[in-house]
Parts: C-alpha cells; sequence; structure tokens
C-alpha cells in the first residue's frame, strides 16, 4: 500500500471496488482510509441536522470531482473540506485511489456497514432470480453512463449510483418459489412479484440512512411506465423520476440480452431495436434518443 499501515486498521469493510478502513476514533472524530479501483464513486452530501467537518485528503491517484458547476480535479497531496457540507458532491477515481476521510462526527459503522449489508443481499436475491452477481454491477455502470450524459445535478447522480445497483431489493420479499419460478406466473403470482418495487423502498427506508432512503424513492419506481401503464402507482411521463426511468430502459436492456435458465437472450442489436419499438409507450422517449446514441459505449460494457 505504501501510504497506511495496514496493522493500524481498527476496522475494515470491503465492497464491489472500495476498501473503507477506520483508522482511528476519538472524541467524535473519525479517520477513515479509502482505496477505490478505478471508476468508483463516492460521495458526500448535506444531511439535516449534521455540522460536521469532512475533510479528505488523497494520498495516491487521482479524483474528478462532480459538482453542479461542472468537474475539477483532485490529484495526490490535494485536501477538500466543507463544515457543514451545504452541497452534494460527487468524486470519481481515475485509477486506484487513495485518501484519507476526516469526519467530526462518527459515521463508519452507520455509512460503511450497513450499505455493504443492502449490497450482499442485492447481489444474492439477483443469484436467486437467475442472474449473475455481474448484473448489478452492470446496471450500475449503464445507468451511470446514462446518467452522466444526460448532465444529471450531482444528487441525481448519487440517487442513481445506489440506486441501480439495489433496483432489485425488495425481491428478498418474494417467495422463492415465485422468483424461480421458469414459466409463466399465474395473475396472483404476478401480483405478488410487482410488490418488489415497494418492498425494495421500504428495505431502504427502515435501514434510516438518508442516501439509502433518497435511493428508496427511484428503486420504488423503476417499473413504471412512461404511458402510464407500469407499477405500482401507475405514474407517467414527468411524473416518473428521471432516475427511475433510466434505470427501467437499462434493467430491461440487461434482461434482454442475459441468458436465462428458462431462455436464450438476444442479440444486442435486437434488444436496441426493441427499445426504440417501445420508445415513448415503455420509455421516456428522450431517455432512448440518448441511449441509442451511446450504443457503440455501451457494447463494450
Amino acid at each position: 500500500m505504501g501510504f497506511v499501515n495496514e496493522e493500524s486498521f481498527i476496522e475494515t469493510v470491503h465492497m464491489k471496488g472500495l476498501q473503507v478502513s477506520l483508522i482511528a476514533s476519538g472524541d467524535g472524530t473519525e479517520i477513515i482510509y479509502h482505496k477505490l479501483d478505478p471508476d468508483t464513486r463516492w460521495a458526500l452530501e448535506p444531511q439535516e441536522g449534521w455540522g460536521a467537518l469532512e475533510y479528505i485528503h488523497l494520498l495516491s491517484g487521482e479524483l474528478k470531482l462532480q459538482t453542479d458547476n461542472g468537474f475539477k480535479s483532485v490529484n495526490a497531496g490535494d485536501s477538500f473540506f466543507r463544515v457543514p457540507v451545504k452541497e452534494h458532491y460527487v468524486f470519481q477515481s481515475i485509477g486506484t485511489t487513495e485518501f484519507l476521510y476526516v469526519t467530526s462526527q462518527p459515521i463508519f459503522h452507520l455509512y460503511s456497514k450497513v450499505t455493504r449489508e443492502i449490497q450482499e443481499l442485492s447481489i444474492s436475491i439477483e443469484e436467486k432470480d437467475g442472474y449473475t452477481v455481474d448484473h448489478c454491477f452492470r446496471i450500475n455502470r449503464l445507468s451511470m453512463l446514462l446518467g452522466e450524459t444526460l448532465g444529471l445535478k450531482t444528487r441525481q447522480i448519487m440517487r442513481l449510483n445506489l440506486a441501480a445497483f439495489l433496483h432489485d431489493v425488495g425481491k428478498l420479499k418474494i417467495p422463492l418459489e415465485i422468483l424461480q419460478k421458469p414459466g409463466k406466473l399465474t395473475s396472483e403470482e404476478w401480483e405478488i412479484m410487482k410488490r418488489h418495487s415497494t418492498f425494495g423502498r421500504e428495505i431502504l427506508d427502515e435501514t434510516r440512512i438518508p442516501h439509502l432512503i433518497d435511493a428508496g424513492k427511484v428503486v420504488e419506481q423503476h417499473h413504471e411506465r412512461y404511458d402510464g401503464k407500469g407499477y405500482p402507482k401507475g405514474l407517467k411521463g414527468d411524473e416518473i423520476m428521471v432516475e427511475a426511468a433510466i434505470i427501467s430502459i437499462v434493467d430491461s436492456f440487461d434482461a434482454m440480452t442475459t441468458d436465462r435458465v428458462y431462455r436464450d437472450g438476444m442479440t444486442r442489436e435486437a434488444a436496441f431495436e426493441e427499445i426504440l419499438r417501445c420508445k415513448g409507450t415503455m420509455y421516456n422517449p428522450e431517455i432512448v434518443e440518448v441511449f441509442l446514441a451511446l450504443k457503440d459505449k455501451i457494447r463494450e460494457i
């Protein structure tokens, strides 16, 4: 590692693309070491009643900082701090990146352990549903590509980043005999299956973590349709959050092109054609246009 002695870690949590280690804690202040794999995102966000100093010092690598005013680079030796955080800041690692995060209010167990557990649940349920572990990460990468191309605000990017990964966590509450049924669901079974989007929002609400609660709003809407014929609330058009509209397209595309136990996936070209065919009915037409314009980049994911 070169910068931090691993023996000094009090506790370490590993998540996909991210290592988070508590180095020191005392008098309400925590020093937390982060190691990000390339193209991993990390964020700071304002929270009601939270007046902490939040400070990062970059040890190695580079972070691209996105704010509502544009982008800037944070390089090794640079620091960034706010007290308190009043805006949303999204950092994206350019190559493997290490930094120290210092906060004057304890947060380690809250934001690392619970998030890790929810991510593990999400991966587990996708595997039970017949997908591989990569499904969650493909949905996340495609969604972020689309969201950044659309120029979403930083808070929207943060919501999308979490919701895209956790979109189907509500399937945890769906009986396995329904979730894994190889044939067509009965009308009664389908009504139960449709509840997974609301279950997902409820699971994230139960964490009491503000950024997961925020993501839960998107999770609940990701099966709404542009024409109002989706579920659970029959929202239509601009009533649907843009983050949910993005995940709707990306999730459908990935489902179409993924081999399942009961069928082979279609080609990407056929899936692009199907997305185009459903433009303006299932999917937001403006987002479809951007999605199709990104075909070359999508083929690389």
